[in-house]
């Protein structure tokens, strides 16, 4: 049962404390930080006084309770540690919530290695691409979508009688991916050559996935509003209301970002008042244009030592693009360098 769980963290947020940290991140968004590194914390922890189990993320995905107990237990370990994470949780479905809306097998990992599931490309190469484009917008309650929907409800519904819960933890946006993240996911690995063969496809293609992504995130706003003109993702806050990820794109030249990614990014900033972007693995060759994009307030990159960063600190630091959770050992070499972080990078 979760509710001794619920009553646990409910008894010990500290709404001063949440508050506290909360302007500290807003601060850190506008600007404001006076600083090296923005690495902040709670003024108090406060320990657990049960002992919370860890779920296996596949025994949560047929099972609401014990996905939100898995959430929530990232919850309380920043509140025992006084770590300077704010308090969130999400519809933790992995990178096959939008594919799934398109027909795509899901792919489970092995139980116990404990980590997300995705899926499998759709068969059928181009001619099955071509079949969707026919078919037009899709049912957006179809695969995993009614599902996620569902589950933002639950998280809702669940903390409506724990009053500093329901004001403390962030119910964040689920991970949607970014369009062309989302086009090699149902694509497969057949996409890298349509880039080039079946161009005109492609676009069509990436243009439904928008479409269909901004019907979703939309829907999504009506079962969690939201915040204004901010959003908390991965326990970190950032101006706009979006966080797209761009790990495809380490593959693709500049000249593919700018007419492959580019426009598609673009259009989903600008639809949800901006937003923030990841990548993995190797950015520095598209960060000078993804950084041209109206609206992109900040970067999150996990692997900063495939990169040059002195790149990267110019497009986005230097342009009042804040850096998330960049790896401290980077900041701190580059600080040992003489490099000047205006106050705009994040490190835990």
């Amino acid at each position: 049962m979760i509710e001794p769980f619920l009553e646990d963290l409910e008894s010990r947020i500290q709404p001063e404390v949440e508050e506290s940290l909360f302007q500290d991140w807003r601060r850190f968004t506008r600007g404001d930080f006076q600083g090296d590194i923005f690495s902040p914390s709670r003024s108090q922890s406060a320990p657990a006084a049960l002992s919370w189990p860890h779920i296996l993320v596949n025994d949560t995905l047929e099972n609401q309770e014990h996905m939100a107990l898995q959430q929530l237990e990232g919850c309380s370990t920043s509140l025992a540690s006084g770590n300077g994470g704010i308090l969130c949780v999400r519809c933790n479905y992995g990178t096959g919530i939008l594919p799934s809306l398109f027909g795509v097998e899901p792919f489970l990992m092995a139980r116990n290695l404990d980590t997300l599931p995705t899926n499998r490309a759709l068969r059928g190469g181009t001619d099955a691409i071509k079949s969707l484009l026919d078919r037009g917008l899709v049912d957006i309650k179809t695969g995993l979508g009614g599902r996620v929907l569902e589950m933002g409800e639950y998280f809702g519904s669940l903390f409506k009688t724990y009053p500093k819960t329901q004001r403390h933890v962030h119910i964040y946006h689920p991970d949607l991916q970014g369009p062309m993240d989302v086009c090699e996911l149902v694509w497969g690995s057949g996409l890298f050559l349509a880039l080039v063969d079946e161009s005109s496809l492609v676009k069509d293609f990436l243009q439904l996935i928008t479409e269909t992504y901004v019907g979703f995130m939309n829907a999504w706003r009506n079962v969690v509003p939201f915040q204004n003109g901010y959003a908390v993702h991965w326990s970190m806050l950032h101006q706009g209301h979006i966080m797209l990820r761009d790990d495809s794109a380490m593959n693709l030249s500049p000249e593919m970002f700018a007419e492959f990614i580019l426009p598609f990014d673009q259009r989903l900033l600008a639809e949800f008042q901006g937003g923030a972007l990841h990548f993995c693995g190797k950015g520095d060759h598209f960060v000078p244009l993804a950084c041209m994009m109206k609206g992109l307030y900040a970067i999150n990159m996990s692997q900063p030592e495939y990169n040059q960063m002195e790149t990267i600190f110019q497009h986005t630091v230097d342009q009042g693009i804040l850096l998330l959770a960049l790896s401290r050992k980077t900041a701190e070499q580059a600080l040992a360098t003489g490099r000047d972080h205006k106050g705009r990078v994040h490190c835990w």
